[in-house]
């Protein structure tokens, strides 16, 4: 059973529900390839995660699988459509769809990209950066704000993998995502395998980077695998592909971070070339040795 967390209120005095919270175990993206093992061998395993968008129907075999998982484990419902860091607001149809789906549902936890990924009424394919500055801060708090409000419950920010910056920034991304989280109240989905590939792609430190974000309010981790593909000047270029194995380096600050803030619930993403059930539901239970090796120490740190 899992605790409720109480409201958090934002600077604009509004107050956002928070619902009872994922355990702070491993879990893994919920794909049809194995909807039977699961429901068959019903793993010892944290809780599912799956996109909204692929859910967005009456019905369907997706519900019908979904449905049954549901009622032997927690649920985390991730957005990949809502366009936060977009131009225009949230698309209200689109938010009355996921409002169903949650009602339906009822996640321990719904996130969203620090992205957009549509623009004057076209949808691309893709999640793409917005410069980090004050026109763009006022905008996605808005955004967050109307969903928040909308679905009446909180919602996680998942910090971006880019591959350019803009000239027009005039914030870090920790600032600004730190800025997001006090004004609006969200909280963070601390994508471990994105700090990684901005950081390599950007030069930067990523052990140094991710002490920017806002750690405090990580209500849930993602890991997952990048690819390399090198740029026109032959420099690495990591690509955000979810088609590998969580890399060493990443597990590496995945261990950082829960020395810091102590066990949390930790995804295995894995969206392409997805293996057999059994290899990904090893790296959740990595991910639980080593939340289970390091948890004491950040309690006494």
């Amino acid at each position: 059973m899992t605790k409720d967390i109480p409201c958090m209120q934002r600077s604009g005095g509004a107050s956002v529900s928070r619902v009872g919270a994922l355990p702070a175990r491993g879990g893994l993206g919920l794909k049809p390839e194995h909807f039977q093992t699961i429901l068959e061998h019903l793993p010892a395993l944290g809780f599912f995660e799956i996109h909204a968008e692929n859910y967005m129907v009456a019905g369907g075999p997706f519900h019908h699988y979904l449905t049954r998982i549901r009622s032997h484990y927690p649920l985390s419902i991730h957005g990949v459509g809502l366009s936060i860091g977009g131009a225009a607001p949230p698309d209200e149809a689109h938010l009355d769809r996921l409002a169903a789906l949650l009602e339906r549902y009822a996640p321990q936890s719904f996130s969203e990209h620090l992205a957009w990924s549509s623009h004057g009424g076209a949808f691309f394919n893709d999640l793409l950066p917005a410069p980090y500055n004050a026109g763009t801060l006022n905008r996605v708090c808005e955004h967050i704000d109307r969903v928040q409000e909308r679905l009446g419950r909180r919602m996680l920010i998942e910090n971006p993998a880019t591959y350019v910056e803009f000239v027009e920034s005039t914030l870090g991304e920790g600032e600004f995502i730190t800025e997001l989280v006090r004004r609006t109240g969200c909280g963070l989905l601390l994508d471990i395998n994105n700090v990684h590939v901005s950081c390599v792609n950007h030069g930067r430190d990523p052990h140094a980077f991710i002490q920017t974000l806002p750690l405090a309010a990580t209500g849930q981790i993602h890991l997952a695998g990048f690819a390399e593909d090198p740029d026109a000047d032959g420099h690495p270029l990591l690509i955000d592909s979810h088609g590998a194995p969580v890399a060493e380096a990443v597990w590496e600050l995945f261990r950082t971070v829960v020395q810091q803030l102590g066990p949390l619930p930790t995804l295995i993403e894995r969206d392409n070339d997805i293996p057999a059930f059994p290899v990904l539901l090893a790296e959740a239970r990595r991910a639980e040795a080593v939340m289970a090796a390091l948890g004491d120490m950040a309690v006494t740190a």
